[in-house]
Formats: structure tokens, C-alpha cells, sequence
């Protein structure tokens, strides 16, 4: 945007011809020179375009730039009467008789100097004091001050916006600091932004293709948000194939390529950081949990086989086993009672690429020796998650020993899944439940089991402390009739009854006490 100007015409008259001989005549003229002078000197021109808007709410002026300098009046007209006693005294020099000083330069006379000065006078009682013509809307207006730099905007170009007035470099993006010289912007509140930046800031991302959700039919943006880890994703991608956590659950990130367990199953890279790979591996954990068991007063007599197994041997399993209630669609663990053949785990897979090799199994076959032949749990799986499969099982196990018959499903998973809850809390957050079902002994026996039980490399890690939380949200958030209902009314007698009296209540009558 070109900036206006104002220029003040002020040229001298240039004579030709003869000097004028008379003294009178050349003051006479000197006289008509400097009023024609002197009214020139008021004529002003003013350029420049008019102010451009950028937007409903900003706008640029340019301001006029201003040609003659800040001095005062006085200052100005001393200097115009200096010039033109110049111009007198170069005339005289011009003139072949007028009086020379002894160097033979001429002198000016004291008749012009007082000539001179007269018309000094005369004009400051006939002339207003100088003020250019401006049209309004460029008249000067208020003192500004910067809403950027806090600096005085002076009489450069400004721009205005919210009754906020700006140097052009001082108008900046919020986000990215950036001069905004766009004509279009964003305003949140007082701040403004880039459109580009607003969008960054603002709208959704996937977390899965990492683009802008994109909106739907209606204009809206649609889009899908886990509950527990609140990941973002478009709706796309639950009908694209895109790989699910069969762990946490979590939308494989194009950016972070998941684990193929081989089975169907893909593990994220956090997941698999603590994930229980073959049956030798998993017997300490399966240790510690009987022992978290004792320390409840929930001796088990009898030593229950425990096998780690893959997806298609679960299911086997599962078909040829007659007693329980399975969850579907996914079970990853199983009490059996019956006789059967499994096919073990007996070696952990390495990783190759993004996949698991060289995994070796061993058919076992398993005899009834009383009412509980073996506990399945399924491979691949974060330790957490491994140990509260083993204590919901373990927990059929207990009642089968102990004669617990023909009891609801939703009161046997119910009171099962109290148990996997309660063995997650205190391996998440020790100390924090307090209830009669706890005691001295118990108390003791979940510090030595979590101790004992802690991850391979010594010890549990914020992010697997958040996957054990993950899985205890799953338990008390289940929508399923047998293990989300029949969870929270056994855990809610638990916690009014204590654990004991609410398990002989069960013997009892086969119900929850209330």
C-alpha cells in the first residue's frame, strides 16, 4: 500500500530582463514577490488510497507521511525570511552602482532589512497558523500506542483491530508468532491466528492416518474416541482393517507399526514390553497370585496345572469343556474340569520384523485329579493383564474346591471378577482399598506378590501402571450381563459384607447378600 504525501509548493519568481533602477520601483516589487510567496506557501496537495479493509473486524490506514519537518511556525517563517533577504542581497550584488563594502562586496541596505521585517509582522497578524487540509478520515486522531510492542505507532501505516491498534510487523499469529498479513484471520477471544494455524490448533487430528478428521454429510466433524485412552480416530477405520491392540485395545498408529501374535492378534509396542510369552515364563507370576490367595484366607489344597497356550488351542479347549460360562467373543483364559490334550507353549517367540517366529509347543495331556484339571491362559500378553486372566480363574477354581455347585453365572463371574480387580488394585495402587475383606495377612501377602511379581526388567513402569489401570476400567465398565452386572453387584457386597461373609453367603443360598 502506497503511503500519501503532502507536498507544500513554495518556488521563488525568477525575473528577467533590466534591474530596476529605482529603489522604490525594486522594493515595490520585492513587496508583490514575497506576498505571492507567502501565499503560495499555504497551497498543499494530498495523495494516497484510501484505507483497505482485511476483514469484518481489522483494518489498515495509511497514515500520511509527512513532507516538511516537526519545527514550529516561527521557525519555519525565520527561514523564509532569511531566503528572501538572500534574494535581495543577490539582486544588489547584480546591480552595477549599488554600495560596495571596502572588500568591494556589496551591502544590504538597513531600508530592506526593516522592509523585510515589516512584512514579518503584517504576516503574522494576517496568516492562521499552518495546518494542512486533510480530509477526516486521515486527520491525525488520538495518541496510539502499540497493542503489540507498547511502543507509539507514530505516522507509519497501522492497522486496527478490536479497537487495538498495531504496527503491520506487530500484528502477529498467537501460535506461531508470525506477522499476520493475510486479509482473512482467526480470532479466539482476543487472540488472533493464522487460518492455517487455527485449524492446526483446533481442529481434530486422527490418531491413526494422522489427517484432519474429515466432516461428514452435515458439515460436522464425526469422528471416534476411545473411552480409557480418549484416541482419536475417523470412523473409517473400523471397517478398514486397521490393527487393534487385542491388549489395550488402542487403533494402530500408521507411524508405530504393531506385533502380529500370528493368531489374528496384533500387541502395540507398549504392551509387549511386558508381555508373558511361554509357561515357564509365566509360573512366578502364577506363584505369587496363590500366594496372594493365602494371604486372603483362600488356601488352595490342591496344585493346579497352569499353561500357557496359544488362540486355536484355547478354543479347542473351550468346545471340550462342558461346565462354565465363557466370555464371548474373546476368551483368554479357562478353568478346566475335564480331560483333555493341550497344546502348551514351551518355548517364548522372538521378534522378526513385525511378527513373532520361532515359537515351539508341547502337547500335554491332562488328567482329572479332582474337581480342577488345568487353568489355560492365553499367550502374548501384557503381565498385568496375564495375572488378573490367572486370578479370575484361579477364583473358579477356588469354588469348584470348595464345593461352590450350580451357581448363577453372573454370581460365579461376578464374585471371580471382584478377585481380578482386587489382585489389579493392588498391584496398581497398594494400600488404597481398605475394606473387611482385607487383613494383616493379606495385606502382607500382596507386597510380597507384587514384589515377586513384577515385570521382567525389575520393575513396573508408568506406562504399565497405566495398562493395569486400563484393564481394571475394562472390568468395572463391562456392559455384559455375567461379567460387568454380575462384577459391580458382587463387588458392591464385597464392599459392604467383606469378602468372607459374602462368599458364605453364597454357600449358603446361592445369591449376594443385600
Amino acid at each position: 500500500m502506497s503511503s500519501s504525501s503532502v507536498n507544500h509548493i513554495s518556488q521563488p519568481c525568477i525575473y528577467a530582463g533590466h534591474f530596476v533602477s529605482s529603489h522604490a520601483e525594486r522594493k515595490s516589487r520585492f513587496m508583490k514577490w514575497l506576498s505571492k510567496l507567502f501565499k503560495g506557501s499555504g497551497t498543499s496537495r494530498l495523495g494516497g488510497e484510501r484505507p483497505q479493509f482485511l476483514g469484518e473486524e481489522s483494518m489498515v490506514w495509511s497514515a500520511p507521511v509527512r513532507s516538511v519537518s516537526d519545527r514550529s511556525r516561527s521557525e519555519r517563517e525565520k527561514e523564509e525570511l532569511d531566503r528572501a533577504i538572500a534574494l535581495s542581497l543577490a539582486e544588489d550584488l547584480k546591480r552595477p552602482n549599488g554600495p560596495k563594502s571596502p572588500a568591494g562586496n556589496r551591502w544590504r541596505t538597513k531600508s530592506d532589512e526593516d522592509l523585510a521585517r515589516a512584512l514579518q509582522n503584517n504576516l503574522n497578524s494576517a496568516y492562521p497558523p499552518y495546518a494542512p487540509n486533510f480530509p477526516r478520515e486521515y486527520q491525525p486522531r488520538t495518541y496510539r500506542v502499540c497493542g503489540g510492542c507498547n511502543r507509539d505507532i507514530g505516522y507509519g501505516n497501522y492497522l486496527g483491530c478490536m479497537g487495538t491498534f498495531f504496527h503491520p510487523e506487530c500484528f502477529c499469529c498467537r501460535a506461531c508468532s508470525s506477522p499476520i498479513t493475510e486479509h482473512e484471520f482467526s480470532l479466539s477471544g482476543k487472540d488472533a491466528y493464522h487460518k492455517s494455524c487455527f485449524k492446526e490448533l483446533t481442529h481434530p487430528k486422527c490418531e491413526v492416518c494422522h489427517q484432519f478428521i474429515p466432516t461428514n454429510g452435515a458439515g460436522l466433524i464425526e469422528y471416534r474416541c476411545h473411552p480409557f485412552w480418549s484416541q482419536k480416530y475417523c470412523p473409517s477405520h473400523e471397517h478398514d482393517n486397521t490393527a487393534r491392540c487385542c491388549s489395550c485395545e488402542r487403533l494402530e498408529s500408521w507411524n508405530a507399526r504393531y506385533i502380529s501374535l500370528g493368531d489374528g492378534r496384533s500387541l502395540c509396542l507398549e504392551c509387549m514390553e511386558s508381555a508373558v510369552m511361554d509357561t515357564g515364563d509365566c509360573q512366578p507370576l502364577y506363584h505369587a497370585i496363590r500366594d496372594y490367595y493365602e494371604g486372603m484366607n483362600m488356601r488352595l489344597d490342591q496344585q493346579i496345572p497352569m499353561l500357557l497356550v496359544e488362540r486355536q488351542a484355547l478354543n479347542e479347549a473351550i468346545v471340550g469343556e462342558k461346565n462354565g460360562f465363557h466370555h464371548m467373543p474373546e476368551t483368554r483364559g479357562l478353568c478346566l474340569s475335564e480331560e483333555q490334550t493341550v497344546a502348551s507353549i514351551l518355548k517364548r517367540p522372538k521378534i522378526g520384523g513385525h511378527r513373532l517366529v520361532g515359537m515351539r509347543t508341547q502337547p500335554q495331556k491332562l488328567t482329572r485329579r479332582c474337581e480342577v484339571t488345568a487353568i489355560l491362559v492365553l499367550y502374548g500378553l501384557p503381565r498385568l493383564l496375564t495375572g488378573a486372566i490367572l486370578a479370575h480363574e484361579l477364583m473358579h477354581g477356588w469354588l469348584r474346591l470348595k464345593g461352590y455347585r450350580n451357581l448363577n453365572p453372573a454370581i460365579e463371574e461376578g464374585i471371580c471378577q471382584v478377585l481380578s480387580y482386587m489382585w489389579l488394585e493392588s498391584e496398581v495402587m497398594p494400600g488404597f482399598r481398605n475394606t473387611a475383606s482385607t487383613s494383616a495377612a493379606s495385606t502382607s501377602a500382596s507386597s510380597s506378590s507384587s514384589s515377586s511379581s513384577s515385570s521382567k526388567k525389575g520393575g513396573r513402569s508408568p506406562v504399565e501402571n497405566k495398562i493395569g489401570e486400563f484393564f481394571m476400567h475394562q472390568i468395572a465398565h463391562d456392559t455384559s450381563t455375567a461379567y460387568g452386572e454380575g462384577f459391580r453387584a458382587a463387588n458392591k457386597a464385597v464392599n459392604a459384607y467383606g469378602l468372607r461373609r459374602t462368599l458364605d453367603h453364597i454357600r449358603l443360598t446361592g445369591s449376594l447378600p443385600v
